[in-house]
């Protein structure tokens, strides 16, 4: 895990931290739905707000959108790294 925050952080790497950030923020909201539907089952309200929901929701939209197009443009232009 430390290795691989060094190298996150590193200018030469080949990990995807549009990905990296699509992924948490996707895991965020399938946590927060498993919440809700376990305290909707016990019986109790949890109050999410829909704003934040949907914040997690444009990242995701976004940095996955933001890696599957740079993707696409260095595979068209010949400069696919993968």
């Amino acid at each position: 895990m430390k290795q691989f925050v060094k190298d996150l952080f590193n200018d030469n790497n080949s990990i995807n931290e549009k990905a990296v950030v699509g992924f948490i923020a996707f895991f965020m909201m399938v946590i927060s739905l498993a919440v809700d539907l376990t305290t909707g089952w016990l019986g109790r309200e949890l109050l999410i707000n829909e704003f934040i929901f949907d914040g997690f929701m444009v990242i995701t939209l976004g940095s996955f959108g933001i890696a599957s197009v740079d993707k696409w443009i260095n595979k068209t232009k010949g400069n696919d790294t993968e």
